[in-house]
């Protein structure tokens, strides 16, 4: 798979028909701002990725804060694949304001705001369609893309949920630096004025009772309630841009 050449910008024009896994659930507004939330399914070794429920259930949030946003969620196939071929087209069709990432770093028990995304991959790890990634040798390129974010404001509104975070400057070699890595390559003219990835810790599918925890954990209505706060910063950011 040669993936240096599968994005192309400008992107062809999106098709008339949508993924069944895309939603859009727009807000009564006359400007609406939109905001991109994207996610992955399962991969080897994580049989339930808690991001595809965070997008699904941050793209149907009721709340009068979020007035004014029309809020699109894409849950991407954990392939390199799927990214190349469905991010030109999701920013084409919908020309998102912002765009939020959310990953799961299942090593980690915290929050993780990406700072940067590393012009580096893995070959040791396949994705789940058992391919590597093929990306070109960039003579003299920076190493780190810095992501273009308020992460300071972030920081303070994840602290405030009560699952730990904390700033990061490695967002990995799998996937999701590889998404990362890709939407802040999005040339100027097409890309978000926001664009921010989160790694979100393991969470249980099922709630448990506190007095099994052996220790604190993240919880999928926790989880849930941290994503609309980052959201908000998000927005507020995109608006100000």
């Amino acid at each position: 798979m040669d993936t240096s050449s599968a994005i192309k910008w400008p992107p062809p024009k999106p098709e008339s028909k949508r993924s069944g896994r895309d939603a859009a659930v727009p807000m009564p507004e006359r400007k609406p701002l939109t905001v991109l939330i994207t996610g992955f399914g399962p991969f080897p070794g994580a049989r339930f990725n808690p991001t595809e429920m965070l997008v699904n259930k941050l793209v149907h949030r009721r709340r009068p804060a979020l007035a004014g946003l029309r809020l699109v969620g894409h849950v991407f196939h954990t392939s390199y694949a799927a990214v190349d071929r469905e991010l030109p087209r999701l920013i084409a069709q919908h020309r998102p304001d912002a765009l939020m990432m959310f990953g799961l770093a299942s090593r980690t028990r915290y929050l993780r705001l990406e700072m940067h995304a590393r012009r580096r991959q893995s070959v040791l790890f396949a994705d789940a369609s058992g391919r590597f990634p093929t990306i070109p040798v960039e003579t003299g390129a920076r190493s780190a893309i810095p992501g273009r974010a308020p992460f300071a404001q972030l920081l303070v509104a994840a602290r405030a949920g009560g699952i730990p975070v904390r700033l990061s400057r490695d967002a990995g070699r799998y996937l999701c630096n590889y998404l990362y890595r890709r939407a802040l390559e999005i040339p100027e003219k097409h890309r978000p004025r926001v664009t921010v990835f989160i790694h979100v810790p393991k969470v249980r599918p099922h709630p448990v009772p506190r007095k099994r925890l052996r220790r604190r954990s993240a919880s999928p209505a926790g989880l849930v309630r941290i994503g609309e706060a980052l959201l908000l910063v998000v927005a507020t950011a995109a608006r100000a841009c």
